[in-house]
Formats: structure tokens, C-alpha cells, sequence
């Protein structure tokens, strides 16, 4: 009388890969980041519209006290506000009129600022496009990532799988042994060593079950979600992308990193350029006491033009320069790993799948092997030592042919990360 194994997986709604990656890509720290970057590119612009184009309205407002202690005419008072003392100590009333008060609305509007703000408005859709380009790069990361992790989750799941099916073999062999002793066919020794390989196996078997659980517990922690439970993953199958790419979507960041560098070299350059604006001013201003009288206005117009600077203006452009040639080296210098690291990968997969071809063939020749063992097992014509090495042999076949798979689909998830 025997008994199988069978794995302990919760039952609960399968979720598939796609699943997992669109978690990932919801909790993104680094996607949440790149969106609001872009938020605050936009809001920014509408700060610059606000100080080019719209007025800008102050009010100012001071008071100044200049008192003295008059001596005139023999008699020594204190004055916040002299009539004209001649003998007094306190600042010399030329200096300070006696004091003074001021309170002034002040208007300015800037003129001819329309190219200025085209310029600004041109870099943030150029901040736009690079947010978005780091979005297209951080989704493409998350998938490579989730895949391979999603991949390591199905090799531990398959290889205690594998295990599983194995170790309730040894149990059926250890149970046919037992009978075979109880009528001294076997000896009791032959027994214990069945029975000694069939704790191997079954401690294996739980190393591969805690595998299983710690994988699914970093892919969990890698999409973000708080999840313990041990869930039966679906299988996965992995297809190699088509080579059609015209331009990798990698380079699109080089294009917008030069792009970025010409735009901050034409904003240092609007400085260079004259600046008018048109203000007026109204309000009070007086000396002594207030005086209704002193309420008025003024206009005019503000207008400044940087002439010279120390050659700023050549040194920036020489700069912009060096960056631009350095864009451009690690741009041809990324194409080559981008071209390499392809053809290492297609070819490696190609080297796999001859491999995985040959372990088929030795795992079904396996099989055969192992009726013929259990038919001679049960006339005794076998020891158990030879049937614990094919079992031994068969599970060593198994794995290997997994590893070959996992890794066959863990380089076409490289390969179609690159194929981009």
C-alpha cells in the first residue's frame, strides 16, 4: 500500500505574467516620479508665461522719522519734525529732510518677451518627451525584470515538480521492495537503501518548495504587492521578438539628451538679448507730514542690454560643444554593446535548443530503461543499488533538461530586452 505527494500551492485566481507587470508598473516609484517631473515642467511654464507676459504689481510703503533736539533761541526741545532749527543736534536736516513718507503702487509690464517664452516653451515639451522616453525605458525594465524574476518563480516551481514526481516513484519502489523482502527475495539491507535515498529525495523536494516560496516572495516585493500566498504560477513560454527594429528605442534618449543641451545653450543665450518693459508708479511721497497734496504718478519705459560679459557667451557655446561629442561617443559606443549583446544572445539560444533536443532524447530513452529495471526488480534480477542510481540518473536528466528550458527562456527575455 503506498501513497503520493502533492504540491502545497493555495487555491486562488491565477495571475499570469501580463498581471505581474502591470502591477509593477503601477507601483513604480521611478514611473510616478517621471510623471510628476512632467507635471512640474508644465507648471513651471506657466510660471515663466506669468513673468514675461502679465504685469507685475508691487506696493511699497516706508516712513522715516529724523527727530532733533532743538536749542534754538536758548530753549532746548525735542522736535519729531523740525520747522528749520538752526542750533540743534540731531542729522543734518539737509540730509534727511526732516523725514520722509512714501507709499507707491508700482506697475511693470515686460515688452517683446514672445520669442523668450517660445524658447522656454520649447524646453519644457523637450522635458515632456525626455519624462515620457524614461516612462517607455522604466516599463520596458520592469517587463525584462518581472519575466526573469517570473522565470526563476517557474524554474523553483518545476524543479519541485520534477522532484515531487520522483520522490513518489522511490515511495512506490520502496514499497514494492518492502514486499519483495517480506518474502526474502530481497535482502533487509536493499530496503534501507531505498529507503535512505527516498529521505534524499524528499529533503530535496522541500528545498525546492522553500525556493519556490522565497521566489514568489521577491517577485511579489518586485511588483509591489503585498502578498504571502503561495500561489500555482501558469506556465510560460517565451517567443523571440522579430528583428525589426529600425531604431532602438534606446537612442531615443541620446537624440533628446543633444536636443536638451542645444535648448539650455539657446536660454543662457537669451540673456544677450535687450529687455524693455514699460512701468508706472503711484502714489505718495512727501517730506515733513503727509500732504494730500503729495499724491501723484509716474511712467516710463526700462529698457537693458548686456554688452559685455568676459566671453561667457563663447564659453557656453564651447561646452555645449563637449557635451554634445560626449552624447555622441556613448551613443556609438552603446550601438556596439546594443549589436553584440544580440547576436550573443540569438546564438545562444540556438545552442540550447540542440542541447534541450538531446536531453529529450536521453530522457525518453530513460523511461524505456526504467520499465525494463522494474519488470527485473520484481524477479529480483536487479539490485537496488542499480535502481537507486537510475532513479538518482533520471532525476540529475530531468533537472538538467529544465535548466536547459529556463535558461533557454530567461536568454530570449535577455534577447527581446535589447530587441528594442
Amino acid at each position: 500500500m503506498w501513497f503520493s505527494f502533492v504540491p502545497v500551492f493555495v487555491v486562488a485566481q491565477l495571475h499570469g505574467l501580463d498581471y505581474y507587470i502591470e502591477q509593477a508598473k503601477a507601483n513604480s516609484p521611478l514611473i510616478n516620479k517621471s510623471k510628476n517631473e512632467g507635471k512640474l515642467a508644465m507648471l513651471n511654464l506657466e510660471q515663466v508665461n506669468s513673468i514675461l507676459k502679465k504685469p507685475m504689481v508691487n506696493l511699497e510703503a516706508s516712513v522715516l522719522f529724523a527727530p532733533i533736539v532743538s536749542h534754538d533761541n536758548g530753549n532746548t526741545r525735542f522736535e519729531w519734525v523740525s520747522d528749520g532749527a538752526d542750533d540743534y543736534v540731531g542729522y543734518d536736516q539737509a540730509f534727511s529732510d526732516g523725514g520722509q513718507y512714501q507709499a507707491y503702487v508700482t506697475v511693470e509690464q515686460p515688452l517683446f518677451t514672445g520669442s523668450i517664452y517660445k524658447n522656454y516653451a520649447d524646453k519644457a515639451d523637450l522635458t515632456k518627451q525626455i519624462n515620457q522616453n524614461n516612462i517607455n525605458l522604466t516599463n520596458h525594465e520592469i517587463e525584462q525584470l518581472v519575466s526573469h524574476q517570473y522565470l526563476l518563480c517557474l524554474k523553483s516551481k518545476k524543479q519541485s515538480e520534477i522532484s515531487l514526481e520522483l520522490l513518489n516513484k522511490m515511495k512506490r519502489q520502496v514499497d514494492i521492495m518492502a514486499d519483495l523482502v517480506k518474502n526474502a527475495i530481497y535482502k533487509r539491507t536493499d530496503l534501507l537503501l531505498l529507503q535512505i535515498e527516498y529521505q534524499n529525495f524528499k529533503l530535496q523536494h522541500k528545498t525546492f518548495e522553500t525556493e519556490y516560496r522565497n521566489s514568489l516572495y521577491d517577485l511579489n516585493l518586485l511588483c509591489g504587492i503585498d502578498d504571502t500566498t503561495v500561489v500555482n504560477l501558469p506556465d510560460l513560454e517565451l517567443s523571440v521578438k522579430p528583428d525589426t527594429v529600425v531604431q532602438s528605442g534606446f537612442l531615443t534618449g541620446y537624440t533628446l539628451d543633444s536636443l536638451s543641451v542645444v535648448n539650455n545653450r539657446i536660454l543662457f543665450e537669451q540673456k544677450y538679448k535687450p529687455r524693455v518693459s514699460l512701468f508706472a508708479t503711484a502714489g505718495m511721497g512727501a517730506i515733513y507730514l503727509p500732504d494730500v497734496k503729495r499724491f501723484g504718478f509716474s511712467t516710463g519705459v526700462n529698457f537693458s542690454w548686456n554688452l559685455f560679459d568676459g566671453h561667457q557667451k563663447q564659453t557656453q557655446s564651447k561646452m555645449a560643444m563637449v557635451k554634445l561629442q560626449t552624447i555622441e561617443f556613448e551613443k556609438q559606443n552603446f550601438i556596439k554593446q546594443y549589436n553584440i549583446n544580440k547576436h550573443k544572445y540569438l546564438n545562444r539560444i540556438n545552442a540550447l535548443v540542440e542541447q534541450i533536443a538531446i536531453t529529450q532524447q536521453q530522457l525518453k530513452d530513460y523511461e524505456n530503461l526504467f520499465k525494463l529495471y522494474k519488470q527485473e526488480l520484481s524477479l529480483a534480477e536487479i539490485s537496488s543499488m542499480d535502481l537507486k542510481n537510475l532513479i538518482k540518473d533520471v532525476s540529475a536528466k530531468k533537472q538538467e533538461n529544465l535548466l536547459l528550458k529556463m535558461e533557454k527562456e530567461i536568454l530570449i527575455n535577455s534577447y527581446n530586452y535589447w530587441n528594442y
